[in-house]
């Protein structure tokens, strides 16, 4: 088992994942409809050491639509660019790795973690885990795929598909063995989804187990939090999932505590609602007018603990331009002293 401090003590060293040396040891995860490219490039001027995009569809059919080739886009995305494949047929997720590739992708993430019910009904995601032969053949393809090109491979899952089924740490070395690089472990069965609380003590077996990088996720939601969870299960890194909703600064701002020691103030809420007009924009520039009802969940989630913020959002979800949403924002910016919140005291939005 991990030494109580032997994550926290080495959060310094450099990691790798194949060639590529991340940038801190605190990523942002994968969130379908959340974490695209606006929200990727933000999330990492703001300090997150890794992201990983949302999922892409490896049906080939799929590619040529708009949603999946928006889904596809790393335009002015820091490197290295990791894109998060879903799937169920190992020639076609060989294929689509490939294709991801040629899109700008350096490393390619396999999805065997979502619990959504459209993705399990497929028997892709997390339904995956049930069927390890499978699995197994979906992980060698890809990586065969990759391996001439030098692209590493990391695999997103959780502990299993139930209680009764938790076998994560034997898929975790099996997929070590096939040559995946990094393994990210969501600390929750399939059947919890995101209820109940994250269990590290199966993250902290398969890091014991494995030669290779192993991410803790779920449930990190503060520094104590992913301090707690770094000595819980001794991983090399910690992923932010959820908490990070509204919030694309977080992941930067653990990690600045974790090196630095210390944890520093939280973003005012004035900063907070600047950086979420950037990212406003920048979500415009990506979707056109269709960004105009995507943007409306990024605000909310954003204003919801702000004085007059669910106002805000009441107003700003009928708006139908992206000027107007621009505007309804600014002017809550600049009205948000009269307001009587203490628009630079730190942590308000938080």
């Amino acid at each position: 088992m991990p030494t109580a401090s032997a994550a926290l003590a080495t959060f310094d060293a450099p990691l790798r994942v194949g060639a590529h040396v991340l940038a801190n040891r605190v990523f942002s995860a994968p969130m379908a409809g959340v974490t695209d490219l606006p929200w990727r490039r933000l999330a990492r001027r703001l300090g997150a050491g890794h992201c990983v995009s949302e999922m892409v569809a490896s049906r080939a059919e799929l590619r040529s639509s708009r949603k999946t080739s928006l889904r596809m886009s790393h335009d002015g995305e820091p490197g290295p660019v990791a894109a998060q494949l879903v799937g169920v047929d190992p020639q076609e997720m060989a294929a689509a790795a490939q294709a991801n590739v040629d899109a700008g992708a350096r490393i390619i993430d396999i999805n065997m973690g979502c619990p959504a019910k459209k993705v399990c009904n497929r028997w892709a995601g997390s339904a995956l885990m049930q069927d390890e032969e499978l699995a197994l053949r979906i992980i060698d393809a890809v990586v065969r795929a990759m391996q001439p090109l030098g692209v590493p491979v990391t695999l997103k899952m959780r502990t299993g598909w139930c209680r009764e089924q938790r076998n994560a740490p034997r898929l975790a070395r099996a997929a070590q063995d096939a040559g995946v690089a990094l393994v990210t472990v969501h600390g929750r069965s399939r059947e919890q989804g995101y209820g109940g609380q994250a269990e590290y003590d199966t993250i902290a077996e398969i890091k014991s187990a494995l030669r290779i990088p192993v991410v803790a996720n779920g449930d990190i939601d503060s520094v104590a939090k992913a301090r707690e969870v770094l000595r819980a299960t001794g991983a090399d890194a910690v992923m932010i999932g959820r908490a990070a909703l509204g919030r694309p600064w977080l992941p930067g701002h653990i990690a600045r505590a974790l090196r630095d020691g210390v944890e520093p103030p939280l973003p005012s809420p004035a900063q907070q609602l600047r950086w979420l007009l950037e990212h406003l924009r920048e979500h415009h520039a990506h979707y056109g007018l269709s960004g105009v009802p995507s943007a409306r969940k990024h605000v909310g989630w954003a204003v919801a603990a702000l004085p007059a913020g669910a106002a805000l959002r009441a107003h700003f979800n009928t708006l139908l331009e992206p000027q107007a949403q621009l505007d309804a924002l600014s002017a809550f910016l600049d009205g948000l002293a009269d307001s009587g919140a203490p628009a630079d005291s730190p942590g308000a939005c938080a």
